[in-house]
């Protein structure tokens, strides 16, 4: 029976015509890649809510130990897949092979095919795009570009922090997938190959454009707005070429770039890369400026130790697919001597490897996290959107905050501290429900970006002890000491696809020693 080709193989295909001299990289980069992307989806058959799992048993070492006893999985129809324990909070182990049935599996968009659960076959696709393109991001790597803890060996520009990035998610099996873009466009627009982008101005004419906080006077052309617009958008969506244009760097989103003079933009990508299309909607950018004002209005109450970014206009030809938003670049945040380094890229520094480092980043975001929950915003500060300030010499001074789009707001506990809701505020981000507010807190900021710095439970629940001893005592600091912690089923929403919003999974808590 013929088997059409893999993902791997049609990459392969395409790097030979591209970029030859990369294939034999791209080839030896692939049984880790596979890994890679294997270990996140374990993660989520082994934690998450997914209907067709009956049950799961853990045999043999304590929880979190490393190198030790088995998951033992039982699907509902009766088969049985087992595996290596799971620390949900890992971020750099490697699981190179699962076994369904007593057949092993060492690459996921296989297992996930033998499966063959609801959904499952789109997903098997998705986790094979991810495989063939984090295999080609690591095989463009410069080999001698290592993590130091040594300052002077650290980037000197923003996007250059960014870039440093390879693998993605650390916890979501789609951390490469990027369907639609063929290896040329991965090339040329993936920020993990070091690209500059050509990003396309469009004019439109500004009595067609909804624009909100200004929108600079380099960005207009007489009666006409210069809409930066990515060049995938320009050639897939738009049908249409751009005369004018302006070359920026990408950032981790890909979709966001640095522009000359260090300006932020996010265009828009009509594309799936991890989890859902991220447009830029008509909505938020009618809300754009009253989210930036907001958000400034929150700084006096972080004392100091966070910045937010602020917005400087957004702009769409009414349409998702024409809009772009500018904002300030993290690094003005940071004083002669600092670095701004976003909490994904910390492993480049080789930082988070010291446990007292860990415990004073910990406190830090924990104590900024919490703060602004007790008031009323819950911001979801995962590795992408948290930076942190660090000295000279590596220390952790203050937080910078990004991407205010996601953020939850809470209108009866901000009325209790005497904070007015302004004007403007999209409905989707005011909820009162306490249990929303501490998912969006505590599953980005400590099972995201903590987890992620920390690379496994030990770790994690050593920085978190020492952190929350003191910390204020708030019903919201109890909940994160005591019950399980919430986290985004990433593979369970990848499986749910006629179920918008998010979906959740409950961890194990790393600061109770039962494992519950």
């Amino acid at each position: 029976m013929h088997r059409p080709p893999t993902a791997e193989a049609e990459l392969a295909e395409e790097l030979a015509v591209v970029r030859p001299a990369l294939g034999p990289r791209f080839a030896a980069e692939l049984p880790g890649a596979r890994a890679a992307v294997l270990t996140r989806l374990w993660r989520g058959l082994a934690h998450e809510p997914l209907p067709w799992i009956a049950h799961r048993e853990e045999t043999g070492g304590a929880p979190g130990a490393e190198g030790r006893g088995e998951l033992l999985i039982r699907l509902r129809d009766g088969r049985r897949l087992r595996g290596p324990r799971s620390d949900p909070y890992a971020s750099a182990g490697q699981v190179t092979r699962v076994w369904l049935e007593g057949t092993a599996y060492d690459d996921p968009a296989r297992l996930m095919t033998a499966l063959a659960v609801p959904h499952g076959a789109g997903f098997a696709a998705e986790l094979g795009h991810s495989v063939a393109s984090a295999a080609l991001s690591r095989a463009g790597q410069d080999p001698l570009d290592v993590p130091s803890a040594d300052p002077r060996r650290w980037p000197a520009r923003d996007w250059e922090w960014e870039q440093r990035v390879v693998d993605g998610h650390p916890y979501h099996p789609n951390c490469r997938s990027r369907p639609g873009f063929s290896v040329a466009e991965q090339l040329a627009y993936g920020p993990e190959h070091r690209p500059a982008v050509r990003l396309g101005l469009l004019p439109v004419p500004a009595d067609e454009c909804l624009v909100s906080g200004g929108w600079p006077e380099h960005l207009r052309d007489g009666t006409r707005l210069l809409i930066p617009v990515h060049p995938w958008q320009a050639a897939h969506v738009l049908k249409r070429s751009c005369a004018q244009g302006v070359t920026a760097r990408p950032l981790m989103s890909l979709r966001t770039l640095a522009l000359p003079g260090g300006t932020h933009v996010k265009t828009a990508l009509s594309t799936r890369l991890t989890s859902s299309v991220r447009d830029i909607s008509v909505g938020s950018v009618a809300a754009s400026a009253a989210l930036s004002d907001f958000a400034q209005s929150l700084v006096p109450h972080a004392e100091g130790l966070l910045h937010l970014t602020r917005g400087l206009g957004a702009a769409t030809a009414r349409s998702p697919d024409l809009a772009a938003v500018l904002r300030e670049s993290p690094d003005v945040y940071g004083a002669p001597g600092e670095h701004v380094v976003p909490v994904a890229a910390l492993g480049v520094t080789g930082l988070p490897a010291s446990p007292l480092w860990l415990a004073r980043f910990a406190r830090l975001a924990l104590g900024v996290g919490l703060r602004l929950l007790e008031l009323g915003v819950a911001l979801e500060a995962h590795g992408q959107n948290l930076l942190v300030v660090l000295s000279a010499s590596g220390t952790p001074l203050r937080l910078v905050y990004r991407d205010l789009a996601d953020i939850r707001v809470s209108p009866a506990r901000l009325a209790r501290h005497g904070v007015a809701l302004p004007d403007g505020l999209p409905a989707r981000i005011r909820t009162d429900d306490v249990t929303a507010l501490r998912r969006k807190l505590f599953g980005s900021l400590v099972a995201g970006a903590l987890a992620g710095a920390a690379g496994g439970r030990p770790a994690l629940r050593a920085a978190l002890e020492a952190a929350v001893r003191d910390l204020p005592r708030t019903p919201d600091l109890a909940a994160l000491c005591e019950e399980p912690l919430p986290v985004k089923a990433l593979t369970l929403m990848r499986l749910s696809p006629g179920t918008p919003g998010d979906r959740w999974a409950s961890l194990p808590n790393p600061l109770r020693a039962d494992g519950s």
